[in-house]
């Protein structure tokens, strides 16, 4: 269950930073690399905030419910 708990845990966070770098390139924030189709393009902006909310919920999920 430990190593279930971790795995998830870095799945998760991983998951959260990516979410973040789409919501920021959706947003024109974070213009890198600069040829990106992704950059000021808004549907990033809620797949971004969408990635974002299942990699935090699977870090609550592994510490919550894997003890």
């Amino acid at each position: 269950m430990r190593l279930a708990r971790i795995v998830l845990t870095i799945i998760g966070v991983l998951m959260a930073l990516i979410g973040l770098v789409w919501v920021g390139q959706g947003t024109g924030a974070f213009p890198y690399p600069a040829s990106s189709f992704m950059i000021n393009q808004s549907p990033w902006i809620l797949r971004g905030v969408i990635v974002t909310i299942i990699g935090v919920a699977i870090v609550w999920a592994s510490r919550r419910f894997l003890r």
